[in-house]
């Protein structure tokens, strides 16, 4: 676990976007396969590839005219119950910190994999992932 003094920070930088937090197996349920519509899942890190291209991607796409219904975040190596759960309802995608789902009445619709955020510019990931919210929002 990282000390949450040093993770508030990450984690505010989605929250104040306006993503809610998740912590628990049930919170995450609850929005994924209990809520209709689109459910955007961002699992948050404190890597390297998160600071420079999730987070900021992830922020650019929320200014899209298209959202998707709900938004949640858990942030992986301390939200692990949630992070767990959102990695099972992400399956068959192995587990990958950070990334990005878009679920749609709790089916899974499109997944950005870690290897999708590292190196590549979050204006990029930020318009594959309005490309989805064209697609299912």
């Amino acid at each position: 676990m990282y000390p949450e003094e040093l993770i508030a920070p990450m984690r505010a930088d989605l929250t104040a976007a306006g993503i809610t937090e998740t912590r628990s197996a049930s919170e995450v349920e609850d929005f994924v396969k209990s809520k209709a519509g689109t459910t955007l899942v961002v699992i948050n890190s404190v890597c390297g590839c998160a600071a420079a291209n999730a987070r900021p991607a992830v922020k650019m796409a929320l200014q899209h005219s298209k959202l998707p219904d709900h938004k949640i975040t858990a942030f992986a190596g301390n939200d692990v119950e949630a992070v767990n759960k959102a990695r099972s309802l992400m399956a068959p995608f192995p587990p990958s910190s950070p990334s990005i789902a878009l679920f749609k009445d709790g089916n899974l619709v499109h997944m950005i994999e870690r290897h999708h955020i590292e190196g590549r510019a979050a204006d990029m990931i930020a318009d594959n992932l309005t490309q989805a919210f064209d697609e299912h929002c």
